[in-house]
């Protein structure tokens, strides 16, 4: 799974990278997203242009009746199921994009003693594009039309097993627009290469999320903390 994750990059940067339309943004660092938080998402416009969006972390289905606080955890969606499993076939089909990220983390060790992980590009690539969908769905209790996201997982790579025995689709430049356009098969949705990631242990600090909990020192490696 991928259940931390974080957006450090700047606006050059994700422009050079995702070939992006509009005009620069001024992006707000984050050093630990979690389920629910704001996140910034890369979709085709009605032109087919790529353009950076905020979300909401957790898909909402647009035929979702309950409300948003009913909405079970679909801040993941399973590589194996996502084009049949009715909470996110529809937007395999036709709402995918690409949700940037600086890193993701994992955690090993036991109940109490958890050490967590942060996951970067092995390249020093600022980015590392995972795959995922949106949606769009109103909010039967206050007509406001929300947007959201979920990231796809597949499982471990040999390297990654040691730490999780799943991780997050990471798409190649090569696989951007049939990516985006849905006319890439679920056959892209397979482990990363094993020389894809670089890893280093960071403060348990990440176990928290809040005020105080989301500044750059928090993904530094632990024998620097």
């Amino acid at each position: 799974m991928c259940g931390r994750f974080t957006q450090y990059y700047t606006w050059s940067e994700v422009h050079a990278f995702l070939s992006l339309l509009g005009a620069p943004q001024n992006l707000r660092p984050h050093y630990n997203i979690a389920p629910t938080d704001k996140v910034d998402v890369v979709r085709l416009d009605r032109e087919g242009r790529r353009e950076l969006v905020t979300m909401r972390w957790g898909l909402v289905p647009y035929f979702w009746k309950k409300t948003l606080k009913g909405v079970p955890a679909t801040f993941n969606a399973r590589a194996e199921s996502v084009a049949e499993k009715p909470m996110f076939r529809e937007a395999f089909k036709r709402r995918r994009c690409i949700i940037p990220a600086s890193g993701f983390f994992e955690w090993t060790g036991g109940k109490g003693d958890k050490q967590p992980h942060l996951f970067t590009a092995a390249d020093d690539s600022p980015i590392l594009a995972l795959a995922g969908l949106w949606e769009k769905w109103r909010d039967p209790a206050t007509g406001e039309d929300v947007l959201s996201c979920t990231i796809i997982v597949t499982g471990a790579s040999a390297w990654m097993t040691p730490y999780h025995d799943r991780m997050p689709v990471l798409l190649e430049p090569k696989d951007f627009d049939v990516w985006l356009d849905g006319s890439l098969g679920p056959e892209v949705l397979k482990p990363a290469s094993e020389a894809a990631l670089r890893e280093w242990p960071i403060s348990p600090r990440i176990n928290r999320t809040g005020v105080g909990d989301d500044d750059p020192t928090i993904i530094e490696p632990l024998e620097h903390v």
